[in-house]
């Protein structure tokens, strides 16, 4: 009984031995143009010579998980999408084809081995390129450039040029101001008195402060005498 149970062990262990599945590392996220061609791979490590496999996929705007849900479905293959299988150095690899991808190829695709073990997976994002709205040529784009750059020059020069004018303007204004209130100083002045007064400050110098009494009965009948 005790041999019999030692052989159904062994066989059991060397069952799960050939069926042991390694799996290697998924590339995360694959970005590519629309109609262009594009490959996924699932590499894994075992000792069977083949084993079967079908990839999954969940929509793009479907929440990823590495397990089976509702949102999962089979992959549908056609002579666009198909399927392959690379075998290396012991490390085999499935493989998706799609020729061209299409936008609603987007999504999360993921090797299904042996219906319970999946791969990581990799997340294809499909996208389309932006087209020119206005297609123009290079010299149209150097007439614009030309044009911007003397709109720039003259953003610069006027402002500076009225700065300027203005800054003349107000100095001639405080210059005609200052010469006003000059002319004003003079205003409303008699120069009959102005010469009046001159003279008696020159005949006051020219005579003295005080008059000379000595000399009064000898003058008093040529000149008026002048009070100090």
């Amino acid at each position: 009984m005790g041999t019999i149970t030692n052989i159904l062990l062994c066989s059991f262990v060397v069952g799960i031995a050939q069926t042991t599945v390694i799996l290697q590392p998924d590339r995360p996220f694959l970005k590519e143009q629309v109609n262009h061609a594009a490959e996924l791979k699932c590499c894994y490590i075992t000792s069977e010579n083949s084993l079967k496999f079908h990839w999954i996929k969940q929509d793009a705007n479907k929440t990823m998980s590495t397990h089976f849900s509702r949102h999962t479905h089979a992959v549908v293959l056609s002579q666009r999408v198909i399927k392959g299988n690379i075998t290396d150095s012991g490390k085999s690899c499935g493989t998706l084809t799609f020729e061209p991808v299409e936008l609603n190829d987007s999504g999360f695709y993921q090797c299904s081995l042996k219906d319970k073990l999946v791969s990581h997976g990799t997340y294809l994002q499909v996208y389309k390129p932006m087209k020119k709205t206005i297609n123009l040529s290079e010299s149209t784009k150097n007439q614009i450039l030309t044009a911007e750059g003397v709109l720039l020059l003259l953003c610069v020069l006027v402002p500076s040029s009225i700065l300027l004018r203005k800054s003349k303007r107000l100095n001639e204004q405080k210059k005609k101001k200052a010469k006003k209130e000059e002319e004003n100083i003079y205003q409303g002045l008699n120069l009959d008195d102005c010469w009046s007064t001159y003279d008696q400050i020159e005949r006051s110098q020219a005579h003295g402060q005080y008059q000379d009494v000595g000399n009064i009965k000898e003058e008093e009948e040529q000149i008026q005498l002048e009070k100090p």
